[in-house]
């Protein structure tokens, strides 16, 4: 799977590299997608902005997820943005999971869109992570070759 970009807007608002006086507006965090499967369930970690423009990768994950026939725990600690396509590939997996979906340390903005949306009603959100263990082998990654998942993340809890 493939980081997400964002590409600042050029011109009088923007700024460019031309016009140098003029500040880009706040760029926001790339998007990141990890699959991460482990003894006994998959751990999809998301961060940075979860939107429209990675939802071909949010469409891999859940394929991926899926796959494993384990149950799913979503980790959205580092989200900093969701929209409509994130909230819907949250309540896509809760329908189609025969495993109630866990969400893990979900920040505030997404905890109120799961709350408007009722979409959180469909989930288990939970405060704590409660560590990861991966099968003997190491990491199974998504079957399309994506990224190992990032530091920090798949280990024991730290002591």
């Amino acid at each position: 799977m493939q980081d997400g970009t964002y590409d600042p807007p050029r011109g009088p608002q923007g700024g460019s590299p031309q016009d140098p006086g003029h500040q880009n507006p706040e760029i926001g965090d790339p998007a990141s997608i990890h699959v991460i499967v482990g003894r006994s369930r998959a751990r999809i970690v998301l961060s940075g902005e979860i939107d429209a423009d990675i939802g071909g990768d949010l469409h891999e994950a859940t394929a991926a997820a899926e796959e494993s026939r384990l149950p799913v725990e979503i980790d959205a600690h580092h989200v900093t943005f969701m929209d409509s396509s994130g909230v819907a590939f949250l309540a896509r997996l809760a329908s189609r999971s025969p495993h109630r979906v866990r969400v893990l340390r979900a920040p505030p903005t997404v905890r109120f869109l799961l709350e408007v949306t009722r979409i959180g009603d469909l989930l288990d959100i939970v405060d704590e992570d409660p560590g990861f263990e991966l099968d003997d082998d190491g990491p199974s990654g998504p079957p399309s070759g994506g990224a190992a998942a990032p530091a920090g993340v798949g280990g024991p809890p730290a002591s």
